[in-house]
């Protein structure tokens, strides 16, 4: 016994470590699949427990391993694409995830290290006051810096938790600044052993939870349209292989002929038709000619491409085929992606890296960005805002191109990268925030799941099971009418910091005033 007490305290210090690791993994299950929404305030608690009762040292130390945690159990399923479709030595594949998942870890280091020095300067109540403010700048350099990775930021959690109806009026930030703000009262509650702050934070709780009641938009029943999403479920081993072009064709085929004259609208995913848009041009030709005979309008993703000043240019596209107009190359109702994926479809300096990506074999993205704002799409009188794939995580993006007359969200992606992994939950899980937020039906079309219909306020009306080549259809209704942040997006949440920080400061001068005149 003497000996385990013994190695306790000799080895305290790695233990802490490790728990507090645990608790930093432990945050993950806020997110989808897992959906338990408390994880998040409970990983965040205990790291902003460290942060109050820690030297400079421990601080450090402790935000790393609660990061090393959070992102490498979080983001263990991207080693999953780079390892199965790079064609790199998995020495290569494991050196990058853990130098993205180490590089993830600087933010909550630098916010830890930050939130130590206002406490050593201030008070504690102060501290725990302006964490959430400052949460919230690390998250945006995080979402900003090498083009952004705002993956896992922990308002998503409340997609089905109380805190939703924040969502409609300040976005996913204001939810992260609520959980933030009530996880550091937690903390000072166990740091104090008192129950007063926790009160407080049940209180916000309880005072914030009937926001998920009120409904920001007006559905319209008369303009309701029929909806079909496809999913191929197109192994990404042969998506790109020119063998199986005529194969994978006729799987969307099969899926879709059916269903003309039936539904309106068809949906194919994100680079659904493998090749480029000229190399189908007389396909899409055929197929745009029997579409507009069946009044019915197929939306796809396709890889575009630009001839410009004797050189083609790629994009990452979605298209509309069968619409009032014959289609012709390149027609003008399409979506370019804008925010490509860094060293997937993009890489920084990429002529003076070259060499060396190709000495290690690592494929070298050529993708073009499209515009910032781009015009919706306009499919049988129905207007959509539409992004592919990783863009639907970037919510000031989708705002800045929402319109208060767009009718439907749509993203499209290719989740077979990731395979049976929670990455396409949490991408999804994401995508149903965009639909809250804007108050706007979400489509959601991918090659091998989720795809989905989801509801104005972030609900699911519909969904396919992962893995199968099948079609979703349903009856889609749009909305009207504009929610807070669909208003006024970041500007209203701005002000309403910059009002909270003034006031925390008022209320640092009086507490430091108020103890000159007590002695």
């Amino acid at each position: 016994m003497m000996f385990v007490v013994t190695a306790y305290y000799k080895y305290k210090q790695f233990f802490l470590f490790f728990i507090v690791l645990l608790f930093g993994a432990f945050g993950v299950l806020g997110f989808s699949p897992y959906n338990f929404w408390p994880a998040s305030i409970i990983s965040l608690t205990v790291l902003l427990k460290k942060v109050l009762d820690s030297t400079w040292k421990q601080v450090i130390w402790y935000a790393f391993f609660w990061g090393i945690g959070f992102f490498g159990s979080g983001l263990q399923w991207i080693y999953i694409s780079i390892d199965q479709f790079s064609n790199m030595c998995s020495y290569i594949n494991t050196a990058l995830i853990v130098c993205l998942v180490l590089y993830l870890t600087l933010f909550p280091i630098l916010f830890s290290a930050l939130l130590t020095v206002i406490r050593l300067n201030t008070t504690i109540w102060c501290a725990v006051g302006t964490a959430p403010v400052l949460w919230l700048i690390i998250e945006y350099i995080r979402g900003h810096i090498f083009t952004g990775f705002p993956w896992l930021q922990f308002g998503y959690s409340q997609i089905d938790g109380p805190f939703k109806g924040i969502a409609p009026i300040f976005g996913v930030e204001g939810i992260t600044f609520i959980l933030v703000l009530i996880s550091g009262l937690v903390a000072i509650s166990i740091k104090r052993a008192q129950l007063s702050s926790t009160v407080v934070s049940l209180g916000i709780l309880l005072f914030l939870w009937p926001l998920e009641w009120i409904q920001w938009y007006h559905i319209q029943p008369q303009r309701a349209v029929n909806v079909s999403l496809v999913q191929g479920n197109i192994d990404q081993h042969i998506k790109w292989n020119a063998n199986y072009l005529d194969k994978i064709m006729q799987i969307y085929l099969d899926h879709t002929l059916p269903l003309l004259g039936k539904t309106k609208i068809i949906i194919w995913p994100e680079s659904a038709i493998p090749g480029n848009e000229i190399d189908h041009d007389q396909v899409l030709t055929l197929l745009d000619h029997q579409l507009r005979q069946d009044q019915t309008n197929l939306i796809t993703g396709i890889i575009g491409m630009r001839y410009v000043k004797n050189d083609y240019y790629y994009y990452n596209s979605i298209i509309v085929i069968g619409d009032s107009k014959p289609y012709k190359y390149p027609s003008c109702n399409r979506y370019d992606k804008h925010h490509l994926v860094l060293c997937s479809e993009s890489f920084p300096l990429q002529r003076f890296f070259s060499p060396l990506l190709h000495l290690f074999n690592i494929p070298v993205p050529s993708m073009q960005k499209g515009y910032y704002f781009q015009p919706q799409l306009t499919v049988s009188f129905i207007k959509i805002t539409a992004v592919i794939c990783y863009e639907i995580i970037l919510g000031k993006q989708i705002r800045d191109n929402f319109k208060p007359d767009t009718d439907f969200l749509l993203t499209v992606a290719n989740n077979a990268w990731f395979g049976n992994s929670i990455g396409p939950w949490q991408y999804f899980q994401m995508a149903r925030m965009r639909a809250l937020e804007l108050g706007r039906p979400l489509l959601c079309s991918t090659n091998n799941g989720v795809t989905a219909i989801v509801n104005a306020d972030g609900s699911i009306q519909a969904q396919l099971p992962q893995f199968s080549s099948t079609v979703l259809s349903d009856t889609v209704i749009p909305t009207t009418g504009l929610t807070p942040y669909a208003r006024f997006g970041s500007w209203f949440f701005l002000s309403i910091i910059t009002v909270y920080v003034i006031l925390i400061f008022k209320c640092k001068k009086l507490y430091i005033f108020s103890i000159k005149n007590f002695y």
